[in-house]
């Protein structure tokens, strides 16, 4: 809650013309609450209106079952580290995903 405007505004802010992916690096991230979901949904429709894509790096057990309750992985890739997130690795191949 304390920063998820202004990580919402650095994600905004990263998606300049004719950049196409832009990775929300969420790997020391332990909590998200409904701030943060907003900041990402309002991420990705910018992302979505310049044709350019969010991805999460998003290694945290914790957190991913927070995005997955709040459905956020129907709506963006997440990955379970950077690295794969860096690679665009299927995110569904990643045996960490909770189902």
């Amino acid at each position: 809650m304390a920063n998820a405007e202004d990580v919402g505004d650095q994600l905004r802010s990263a998606l300049t013309p004719g950049v196409t992916i832009v990775i929300a690096d969420m790997t020391t991230t332990v909590f998200c609450d409904s701030s943060g979901i907003r900041s990402l949904l309002l991420a990705h429709d910018h992302a979505a209106a310049r044709d350019a894509q969010l991805r999460l790096a998003a290694p945290s057990r914790h957190l991913l079952q927070i995005l997955q309750l709040m459905g956020l992985d129907r709506l963006l890739p997440i990955y379970p580290s950077l690295a794969t997130a860096l690679t665009g690795e299927s995110p569904e191949s990643s045996t960490w995903r909770l189902i």
